[in-house]
């Protein structure tokens, strides 16, 4: 598992060294157009890539959001696994959502599966299928197997995980993150019950999606 520092992801600390080197150097050369430029940019990376913390429901019997953004859909949808229509929760995130993801419930990873793609927009109902795609495969400790599928958007251009194959994970733990625009799909196992509807805001680790009926 990687660790990441309290408050920017470590996937970005590399873009906001860079533009704040960059903002640096074009102030001292006296080129304050591209000094703006550059520093409005690390501005824009310090925003994407923070990580805050958050509280995680204690409650059993519930799963929490994997993503920040908007609920885009709740529909059934195939298993990217098996192939069994599950109720599916998909939620969108834009470029100013946080795109840290984590586990909705206390689970194990049974399974990674990684799909190269297309990158259109992930608003639209072909991008679960058609676009550049993680999935995970996660044993619930009571036994339910719930599926997450990280899908790269219009922007994004790669998809990461800190997580692997027989890890255990906690509710709302971090498990990876995809860069600019993107979405996250949940498929529930049968004795789940969405409890968020279409537009509804959601936080990753703190809204509670679904419960055990």
């Amino acid at each position: 598992m990687i660790t990441p520092s309290a408050g920017i992801a470590p996937e970005g600390k590399p873009f906001i060294l860079l533009t704040a080197f960059a903002a640096l150097i074009f102030a001292l050369i006296k080129l304050p157009c591209l000094a703006v430029i550059a520093l409005l940019l690390c501005v824009f990376c310090v925003q994407f890539f923070r990580d805050p913390e958050r509280v995680v429901p204690g409650e059993a019997n519930l799963a929490v959001s994997p993503a920040d953004g908007r609920i885009l859909h709740v529909q059934p949808r195939r298993d990217p696994f098996d192939g069994e229509e599950r109720c599916c929760i998909s939620i969108f995130m834009n470029v100013f959502n946080v795109h840290v993801n984590r586990v909705p419930v206390d689970c194990r990873v049974v399974d990674m599966k990684y799909f190269p793609g297309t990158f259109v927009n992930a608003s639209l109902d072909k991008a679960s299928e058609n676009n550049e795609r993680c999935a995970w495969k996660l044993e619930e400790n009571s036994g339910e197997i719930w599926s997450m599928v990280q899908i790269a958007g219009l922007v994004a251009r790669r998809i990461v995980c800190r997580a692997g194959r027989g890890d255990l994970l906690a509710r709302g733990q971090r498990c990876g993150m995809i860069r600019l625009g993107s979405r996250v799909d949940l498929y529930l196992p049968a004795n789940y019950t969405a409890t968020v509807t279409v537009g509804e805001r959601v936080f990753a680790g703190q809204s509670i999606l679904a419960k055990k009926a």
